[in-house]
């Protein structure tokens, strides 16, 4: 047997936490008592130990070894995905210091198509201005002359008005303006052509005086000189000297040239579209029957040839066979 002082000394040397057997046998519950301990592996784990100041153990953490190691990972991502935030950010601050002039551009631009529309509505409006005055250059050639307005002609059951907008688009000013002015280029043409064809009738027209002088005898009635009686005169006594040059009114062909009772040395010149001038009391003859003279030529000179009273031009103008008044002709 040992004595009590070596009973002591051998419990002493025998730590608590290592006695197999409880302390108090009926203290633990027999099913706690059969459970095997689970044996932790500490090689696959860390522990995090948090201590105070006099060195007393507070709290101990265990986690497992791949926690680290996520956390690191996750940490990479996170410095990555900050990297590429940082990056987009320069960009998107780069691109909006761009825009800044971008907004002015923009700004500048509208303001021009602003302008432009303004511009092209004064012009549509002028340029239907110029209808008023197609419409009076027209009348006097007749409506069977005249352009087809491209509203005539036209019928059928009443639709409802069409909504247009408030504001017209400078799209649609611009195409409303085309509209107009294809309108206007058809009546142009057609006023050049209606022109070209004036011209040539003008051209034809004897608007010319043969001679320039002093009108002795009008057209119409008068008192004869050798009978002193009224009488009907069908044409003008131009007063000229002797010799003086006479000058066709307008292109034509001599269609007579030669002596006739009262007239004397007379020409007849055909200025087509029926239209005819006759000179009398000529002293000489510059062209022959079936020339072809132009304005301005000269085709004779005067005398007092036939029956005449003296030095002068009897000049004639025949339309469609009647003498007319040939003051209506001249504006030359």
């Amino acid at each position: 047997m040992l004595d009590g002082g070596q009973e002591r000394a051998g419990m002493a040397e025998s730590p608590v936490d290592t006695s197999s057997t409880p302390v108090l046998e009926g203290a633990e519950p027999p099913a706690v008592a059969a459970r095997p301990r689970r044996r932790v592996n500490h090689d696959q784990q860390f522990s995090l130990l948090i201590v105070r100041g006099d060195g007393a153990r507070v709290l101990r953490i265990n986690f497992p070894r791949r926690v680290p190691v996520m956390g690191v990972v996750a940490a990479m991502v996170g410095v990555a995905m900050i990297g590429v935030l940082a990056g987009d950010w320069w960009k998107v601050r780069n691109r909006l210091r761009d825009s800044a002039s971008l907004y002015q551009q923009i700004d500048e631009q509208q303001a021009t198509i602003d302008s432009f529309n303004r511009r092209v509505a004064h012009l549509r409006r002028e340029v239907e201005g110029w209808r008023e005055m197609h419409a009076r250059i027209w009348e006097p050639f007749g409506p069977e002359l005249a352009p087809r307005p491209r509203e005539s002609g036209i019928g059928g059951v009443a639709a409802p008005p069409e909504q247009r907008p408030a504001q017209l688009t400078p799209l649609d000013e611009l195409e409303r303006f085309t509209e107009v002015v294809k309108e206007e280029g058809q009546s142009l043409r057609a006023l050049d052509r209606l022109m070209s064809r004036a011209r040539k009738a003008i051209a034809a027209l004897p608007s010319r005086w043969p001679v320039r002088g002093a009108v002795n005898s009008e057209y119409g009635t008068r008192l004869s000189p050798w009978t002193k009686t009224p009488e009907f005169h069908a044409g003008l006594d131009i007063s000229a000297n002797h010799g003086t040059v006479v000058r066709a009114p307008a292109p034509g062909t001599v269609v007579a040239a030669g002596a006739h009772p009262e007239y004397g040395t007379m020409i007849v010149l055909d200025h087509g579209g029926d239209i005819r001038t006759i000179y009398g009391h000529l002293s000489r003859l510059k062209v022959r029957q079936g020339d072809r003279v132009e304005r301005g030529a000269e085709i004779a000179l005067t005398g007092n040839t036939g029956r005449s009273s003296g030095p002068h031009l009897h000049y004639e103008i025949l339309v469609k066979g009647k003498r007319v008044n040939p003051r209506a002709y001249f504006w030359d």
